[in-house]
C-alpha cells in the first residue's frame, strides 16, 4: 500500500489544526466563550478522527 497520500493528508490536517490552535490562543479569556467551546469540540473530534485513521493505517500495515 502506498501510504504517501495518507501521510500527506495527515500532515495537512495537522497543519490546519496548528493554525486553529494559534488563532484560539489569540482569543482573550471570556471574549468569546462560544468560539472557545466550539474550538475545543472541533479539537476533540479531529483527535478522535486522527486516532481512527492511525488505527486504520496500522491495521493495513500489519497485513
Amino acid at each position: 500500500m502506498n501510504e504517501a497520500p495518507a501521510l500527506l493528508a495527515l500532515d495537512r490536517i495537522e497543519q490546519a489544526l496548528a493554525r486553529i490552535e494559534s488563532a484560539a490562543h489569540h482569543i482573550k479569556a471570556g471574549e468569546d466563550a462560544d468560539l472557545r467551546r466550539r474550538h475545543n469540540d472541533l479539537k476533540a473530534c479531529v483527535a478522535q478522527s486522527l486516532a481512527g485513521l492511525d488505527d486504520l493505517l496500522a491495521s493495513k500495515g500489519t497485513r
